[in-house]
């Protein structure tokens, strides 16, 4: 089921005179983000398409399928861009880019099966199509592949991040399913769900950018804390833009987060700030998986102002990726990464 789209009454921005204020996403910014790694971006997915490849055509065909959904590929640009802030040289970069795409890419399909999603990306998802039995094995294709490719780069401590990465992802997947239908999730249980499930893969791809380029071990550091937090800023977005959202434009079924019993910010706060009757009805939403009040739903989550207090919470992560960069050298690299901060909060899919 899809709904037309709704707007936010009110959207607050980042203070334009604050020293980190990023210029204003258009429509074109995540093409503006990455011109300056365009060729790395090509050759990131030549390594795709060369790591796809199986001797089982339904591996192959899958796999096709979802890699050319497209997608906006923020976690292979991280690790690029960052490569490139600290000056790196070689072409390892490609590979850790797409092994990190290949990860993400299993964790998609994936959560597909257990979300009992059927649009992404505006098309049908790989379970709907194939079945979910196929989807979940070729995800874990996937993820082996990726091990595969992160062993031939002969580095353990790329090795370490990505393996407790991948670890990491799995207990936020878990600790979600079990917060599904729990109306009584606290704010800081489903921001440890967000820190797992989303914010971790944000930042260890930053992470690899930075060590792949030789950089020290604070470095390392600061570019990690860059992809947690935009991590977290995107996800917060994500809420936001399941009750706010246009279904064409992001690419799924406005709502769903509902249908699925899934208790995300907006819905925390307003069983916290709400009224009596607000917090019966989106208890017993949660509880249930209704969509069918979802206009109610939405209505309140709008009055309350969950919404724009799920967006101001994505802003100040957003600043606080803004701010973990602050000393990186400047360059096209860095002015890109900042420009990323903008893109996550406000963005409409």
């Amino acid at each position: 089921m899809s709904y037309n789209r709704r707007t936010l009454a009110h959207q607050p921005h980042f203070n334009c005179h604050s020293r980190f204020a990023l210029s204003a996403a258009t429509p074109h910014a995540q093409n503006n983000i990455t011109q300056s790694i365009a060729a790395d971006m090509d050759a990131v997915n030549t390594v795709i398409r060369q790591r796809l490849h199986s001797e089982v055509s339904l591996v192959n065909q899958i796999a096709e399928y979802i890699i050319s959904a497209g997608g906006k590929r923020i976690r292979p640009v991280l690790v690029l861009l960052l490569a490139n802030a600290y000056g790196y040289k070689g072409g390892a970069h490609h590979e850790l880019a797409a092994v990190v795409e290949f990860i993400h890419t299993a964790t998609l399909l994936h959560d597909d099966v257990v979300d009992e999603s059927s649009m992404r990306r505006g098309r049908q998802t790989a379970n709907a199509l194939f079945g979910n039995a196929a989807s979940v094995l070729v995800g874990d294709f996937l993820y082996s592949r990726s091990f595969q490719m992160m062993v031939s780069l002969e580095n353990m401590r790329v090795m370490q991040i990505l393996s407790d990465a991948t670890n990491v992802i799995a207990e936020g997947e878990v600790l979600q399913l079990l917060n599904m239908h729990d109306p009584d999730v606290s704010h800081e249980s489903y921001l440890k769900v967000i820190r797992s499930k989303t914010a971790k893969l944000f930042e260890a791809a930053a992470e690899l950018g930075a060590l792949v380029a030789g950089a020290s071990s604070a470095q390392v550091a600061a570019a990690g804390e860059y992809g947690r937090s935009l991590g977290t800023a995107f996800q917060l977005i994500d809420d936001v833009l399941d009750y706010a959202g246009d279904a064409a434009e992001i690419g799924k079924n406005v709502g769903d987060d509902l249908r699925e019993g899934k208790p995300t910010l907006p819905l925390i706060y307003l069983m916290e700030h709400g009224s009596p009757e607000q917090r019966e009805l989106v208890r017993t939403c949660i509880e249930q998986g209704d969509e069918q009040h979802f206009d109610a739903v939405l209505s309140a989550v709008t009055s309350s102002g969950a919404l724009d207090y799920t967006r101001r919470e994505a802003e100040t992560a957003a600043r606080r990726a803004a701010e973990s960069i602050a000393d990186l050298p400047e360059s096209i690299y860095k002015e890109s990464l900042l420009q990323l901060c903008r893109f996550a909060v406000d963005r409409n899919h």
